[in-house]
């Protein structure tokens, strides 16, 4: 498995007590050979170079296409948790699990349930019956409690909400809408609207939606007490209101707004106060949805809440653009009135995808695993907040944690420039994490669920590692 030890500021402690001191190159080669073993190779690469690559993109993709790191991985493999460049070499992937992947890249058991169906039928379903799309239905619609049972497939998350949103108007009569400052739902205008100050998205002015104060316990005016957050609801409801809402959207862990847990009692208090003025909650479960929290398969089953409608993407499908609304059959008679029609949403080769990710997370029990290693892992990284001033924060459940960097723990001053730094030189040690929160400051861990605890150790040794050297 590699070196035996633990590698500190260009130190490292073997384990029978000795001291074996490295300069920068050596230190680097040491902690990259800790890197857990993987049993594959991937084929040797032939395609176009980096250079080349990065030409086409800026000739003839949308400008507002960007990538990370100064030097752009061209990435060409994937197995399970880990990823390869052209060149050969392996990358620890601890972002892509809330990108795309929620088995593993190219999980056999999904990446056979694919194959098969592609053999067979690729041919939208809308106006023929297959099995595919029924029996991925209801195996989704047992995940869910309470009467929420009627599914309608979508090719995205952005989908996803769109839809709930034009349902929960629909079946209250109301056009408001209320979601959340820091939130983020997709990339279409009412999404958009919805999703207020994301620091890197355009603020789409839509009619009837209301941003509400964001109940973030590191940064928040009224730190972790969620009913004090819930009051700026209830105001929206009576003074920006007619009084009643459509509906109240949001996120039970926010993904792109920097792995912020709602703080405790706010959804519960959130949830009566938006009863009681006749609108649904909308439970966006797009990234902490499918087991990634560990302790609960549904992000919002943690605050003791039950939603109306709730939305999924992304994991779903194990990288195959898929995404999904589940509802009650009362709210989803709403669309009966007119005709609802996606033609991919719900097409065989994606929905054989979905019940191939589902029937994974069962039979490798994999939200166990995103408990027991997102538990040692977060302890991990809380020791390297003990360590290193640079990490003001660090929170998130399961597979879903992030690490706030600040140059000032008291004024909690973004260190925007010092998470550049430290993601790049990660990358270069082989560990590829990810970055949001509304200043850029933030790292997104979220690998594919099956990350193990060697894993986990390498990562945090990494960006040990790293800061040690800043």
């Amino acid at each position: 498995m590699g070196y035996v030890g633990k590698l500190i500021r260009g130190v490292l402690l073997t384990g029978n007590g000795g001291i074996r001191r490295f300069n920068s190159s050596q230190a680097a080669a040491a902690v990259t050979a800790k890197m857990p073993a993987f049993d594959y190779t991937p084929p040797p690469y032939s395609g176009p170079s980096s250079a080349e690559i990065l030409k086409k993109r800026k000739e003839f993709l949308s400008p507002s296409m960007f990538t990370f790191y100064n030097h752009p991985l061209n990435v060409v493999d994937g197995r399970m948790q880990y990823l390869y460049d052209d060149k050969g070499r392996r990358y620890l992937d601890a972002f892509g699990g809330i990108a795309t992947v929620c088995c593993g890249h190219c999980h056999p058991d999904v990446v056979a349930a694919i194959v098969n169906q592609m053999q067979h039928l690729q041919h939208s379903t809308i106006l023929y019956l297959n099995p595919a799309i029924a029996d991925f239905a209801e195996a989704l619609a047992s995940k869910l409690p309470g009467d929420l049972k009627v599914v309608f497939f979508t090719n995205s998350g952005t989908e996803a909400n769109e839809l709930a949103l034009m349902m929960a108007r629909l079946y209250t009569g109301c056009q408001d809408i209320i979601s959340l400052r820091n939130a983020y739902h997709g990339n279409a205008a009412g999404t958009m609207g919805t999703t207020a100050q994301c620091n890197w998205k355009f603020n789409v002015t839509q009619t009837g939606v209301h941003h509400a104060m964001n109940p973030d316990p590191y940064r928040g005016l009224f730190g972790v007490d969620g009913k004090m957050y819930a009051k700026d609801v209830q105001d929206i409801i009576q003074f920006g209101t007619s009084g009643h809402v459509a509906g109240f959207i949001c996120e039970a862990i926010q993904g792109v707004g920097g792995i912020i847990e709602l703080a405790p009692g706010y959804l519960s208090s959130v949830y009566d106060i938006v009863k009681q003025a006749g609108g649904l909650f909308i439970a966006d479960e797009v990234q902490a949805g499918f087991a990634r929290t560990g302790s609960h398969f549904w992000g919002f089953e943690s605050h003791g809440v039950v939603p109306d409608i709730v939305t999924m993407a992304k994991g779903i499908g194990n990288g195959i653009p898929l995404g999904a609304v589940v509802t009650t059959p009362e709210i989803a008679s709403v669309l009966t009135r007119r005709s609802y029609l996606n033609t991919f949403g719900g097409n065989p080769v994606c929905t054989s995808a979905g019940h191939a990710v589902l029937k994974v997370i069962e039979k490798e029990r994999l939200q166990e695993n995103a408990r027991v290693v997102g538990t040692h892992l977060k302890k991990r990284l809380a020791t390297l907040m003990d360590k290193y001033d640079l990490i003001g924060d660090v929170r998130g459940r399961g597979l879903m944690l992030g690490v706030e960097l600040v140059t000032d723990r008291e004024k909690k001053t973004p260190a925007k420039a010092e998470i550049l730094h430290v993601m790049d030189q990660m990358k270069e040690l082989g560990v590829l994490v990810g970055k949001g929160g509304f200043y850029g400051n933030v790292f997104r861990i979220t690998p594919a669920l099956c990350f193990t605890k060697e894993d986990a150790d390498f990562l945090v040794d990494v960006m040990d590692y790293v800061m040690g050297k800043m």
